[in-house]
């Protein structure tokens, strides 16, 4: 008997001690589920999050690239003046659009977030269409600028090196024509130039910028300065009683190269002004401003 109530008793623990572990098992088990439950939720709570941030996101980035749009506008109208400006051609609209679309361009279905969230999916393909014509626009513009730029430039120089202005302050008594009576040598010949009377030592200034190619004594025209402007135009300065340019020294317009003089075949102090256009001699007056422009 004693046997037996021992062995019932052995039992009994042993039955006991399985029971607690199922009870502690299951009830992990349980508590494994609460958790995973709680775990789901929390991400399901984080991503709701994440794509209410991404929407607003979305929603303000979509604000920023109409802003970027408005902008881009803007500069295409001033490009369009600069273009005027600059003398040339405005961009054909086709051709602002820059190939926007057409095949390779990105659909919406092909959007990453099209299977997660539509509405995002939505809101980013607009803005990477929006931001992929934009970055095109604004290459074209570049482009655009520079070549404006560049032709600006060119066309500065040009204006720099056109003879524009009188080269002396005084006043002009004789004009270019091909048949006038020579004073000293008594017979008609072709005057290419204009004869600008003032006293001795008057200042000579350029009448444009340029390149000083000549300076020194040439037969009639007395001491002489040449000036090579560029663009196949080129002045000369005669009958100076002072040289003061050096050949190959860069001038620009209005800087003084000499002073009026009698030298050469002059009966008088004066300036004998030659403009000569790809070799060919030139009317002057053509190349003035108004005859009152001179030095101080």
């Amino acid at each position: 008997m004693v046997t037996r109530g021992v062995r019932l008793r052995k039992d009994l623990g042993m039955l006991g001690a399985a029971t607690i572990l199922f009870a502690v098992a299951l009830g992990g088990s349980f508590a494994n589920r609460i958790f995973a439950d709680v775990r789901a939720s929390m991400r399901e709570a984080r991503l709701e999050r994440a794509n209410t941030l991404l929407t607003a996101e979305l929603k303000d980035l979509r604000h920023q690239v109409d802003e970027l749009g408005a902008s881009l506008e803007g500069l295409a109208a001033r490009d369009e003046q600069y273009r005027l400006l600059a003398g040339l051609d405005p961009i054909d609209p086709d051709v602002r659009r820059v190939g926007i679309g057409g095949p390779g361009t990105a659909t919406l279905e092909t959007n990453p977030l099209w299977d997660v969230n539509r509405e995002a999916a939505v809101r980013s393909h607009e803005a990477a269409v929006r931001i992929d014509e934009m970055l095109r626009r604004a290459r074209l513009l570049s482009f655009s600028w520079r070549e404006a730029s560049t032709a600006l430039e060119r066309a500065h120089d040009k204006l720099a090196a056109t003879p524009s202005i009188l080269p002396t302050d005084g006043d002009i008594t004789s004009g270019f024509t091909n048949n006038r009576w020579h004073p000293i040598l008594g017979v008609s010949r072709p005057h290419f130039g204009l004869d600008i009377v003032a006293p001795t030592g008057t200042a000579i200034v350029a009448a444009a910028a340029g390149r000083v190619t000549f300076v020194g004594y040439r037969g009639a025209y007395g001491n002489m300065i040449e000036v090579d402007h560029g663009y196949g135009t080129i002045t000369r300065y005669a009958h100076a009683s002072r040289i003061l340019a050096r050949r190959g020294q860069t001038v620009q317009r209005g800087d003084t190269i000499g002073r009026v003089g009698a030298t050469g075949l002059a009966v008088a102090p004066h300036l004998h002004y030659e403009v000569l256009v790809d070799g060919q001699f030139a009317n002057p007056r053509r190349y003035l401003f108004t005859t009152e422009n001179g030095p101080d």
